[in-house]
């Protein structure tokens, strides 16, 4: 008679094995490689920023060097930003100050200056992607609305 065929046992290595494979493969699906699962949007520049967590580029438009602010304003106002308090207190009091305006507006042609600013990050949990001129009237009024976040001499 042929001997019987051997059965491998379930032992407790091989359930272990089993469950560490499952947890690997579900690992490698929660997010892409070299990203951060609490990683920011691109708005943020691919970093984990907190609400309320701008990065400001600010070129005056008159040759002098790009400027580059940081302002946080959870708790405790922080950052590089010349009037932080202000800016912080100024935002707060806007329903949605980083709205992009509409594609539809109608505009005056009229130019308020060379200043341009870049603002990043996040506001009120949303990302924020903002590029600001001077160089029509739908825009001026956008610059103008932000009050001391943009603390430039304009006209």
């Amino acid at each position: 008679m042929p001997p019987a065929p051997r059965r491998l046992a379930a032992g407790p290595c091989t359930g272990a094995a089993v469950l560490l494979a499952a947890v690997l493969v579900l690992a490698a699906c929660a997010s892409p490689p070299g990203e951060d699962a609490d990683a920011g949007d691109a708005a943020a520049g691919g970093i984990s920023q907190a609400d309320d967590d701008l990065r400001l580029t600010v070129d005056r438009g008159d040759g002098s060097p790009v400027e580059e602010w940081s302002l946080t304003c959870t708790g405790a106002v922080e950052g590089t930003h010349p009037e932080a308090e202000a800016a912080c207190a100024h935002l707060a009091g806007l329903e949605d100050p980083f709205a992009p305006l509409p594609d539809d507006f109608v505009c005056t042609e009229q130019f308020g200056g060379p200043q341009t600013a870049h603002v990043t990050g996040r506001w009120d949990s949303e990302p924020v992607n903002l590029e600001l001129s001077r160089s029509n009237g739908c825009l001026i009024a956008q610059w103008d609305s932000l009050g001391p976040l943009l603390p430039i001499p304009v006209g």
